[in-house]
């Protein structure tokens, strides 16, 4: 009898050690499919970006005789394109990345400000209208920016804002999708850190900038990324706005170079190379609070 039981008792040991060996292998080879799948995703999103940077610095001739061709060929590869980048149409490129600049950084200065305190008053005041204040919001995010094109240029015309930098950043400054953003964050921070500041007299300003404004970091480094990326490849409005070449933006300009007549590509995709250079400086720095300011962002409230 203490036989059969030991016998039974081992064999059920090994069925036991049996099962989680089978499970843990399947996870293994679940876990390896899943990598293997977001790497061949990961892939396929970056051939193009790879493909751009390679024929950057290949003459325009080999582009339309090769065709898609993303081998590095060092012998055809040069820096012709950036040199005549920076030397085309009187060095206007310089000029359209400083507009550029400059409309990034002070729109999404002002975006970030004004569209935390809209989304902030509206997650933690109660006053009348409150929600239907939230509703315009909301509808304001389902317009298409084509129907309001018409006013917008109207409106800029009657402030005699038509090519300058103003007539672009000041329509965008109040964002409806980085109010509801920030509305929805700082509907889920705790009011007890604003009690707790009245109490110790601090003004309602400063309760905003000083105590939950730090709270909303995540949110400020997710919707930096957003705003500024909007803000740098935003290509219809200052195309409406400016009027001369030197007040294009970047991707105004580098379109104007292609024309009817001649079609640059070569100094069109060097120009779009270094383009990408200061959003990916902005994600790197932001990548964090990007991460975490969406996924908290998208739970609370």
């Amino acid at each position: 009898m203490e036989s059969h039981a030991s016998n039974i008792g081992s064999k059920e040991k090994y069925n036991d050690s049996s099962y989680k060996n089978n499970l843990f292998a399947r996870n293994i080879i679940g876990r390896f499919f899943i990598v293997a799948f977001f790497v061949v995703l990961s892939i396929i999103a970056l051939f193009p970006l790879y493909y751009l940077i390679v024929s950057s610095f290949k003459p325009a001739d080999q582009l339309f005789t090769t065709g898609l061709d993303a081998t590095i060929n060092l012998k055809v590869m040069n820096l012709k394109n950036y040199i005549s980048l920076f030397g085309s149409q009187g060095g206007l490129y310089l000029s359209w990345y400083k507009n550029s600049l400059i409309i990034t950084i002070l729109g999404t200065i002002l975006t970030l400000l004004l569209s935390s305190m809209v989304g902030y008053g509206l997650a933690v005041y109660q006053f009348r209208g409150r929600n239907l204040i939230f509703t315009l919001v909301l509808f304001i995010m389902m317009v298409p920016m084509e129907m309001l094109l018409l006013p917008m240029y109207k409106l800029m015309v009657s402030l005699n804002l038509l090519n300058t930098y103003w007539g672009v950043i000041l329509p965008g400054v109040v964002s409806p999708t980085a109010v509801f953003f920030f509305r929805q964050y700082a509907a889920g921070l705790s009011k007890d850190f604003m009690d707790a500041a009245r109490i110790d007299g601090c003004t309602e300003f400063g309760i905003f900038w000083r105590v939950m404004a730090p709270l909303m970091i995540p949110a400020f480094g997710a919707m930096t990324i957003l705003v500024a990326l909007g803000n740098w490849n935003n290509f219809l409005w200052p195309l409406i706005v400016m009027r001369t070449d030197q007040m294009f933006t970047l991707p105004v300009g580098l379109m104007s170079l292609l024309t009817p007549y001649e079609s640059n590509y070569s100094v069109l995709l060097s120009g779009s190379v270094l383009s990408i250079l200061p959003i990916v400086i902005i994600y790197l720095i932001n990548q964090e609070a990007f991460m975490s300011g969406l996924t908290v962002g998208g739970i609370k409230g």
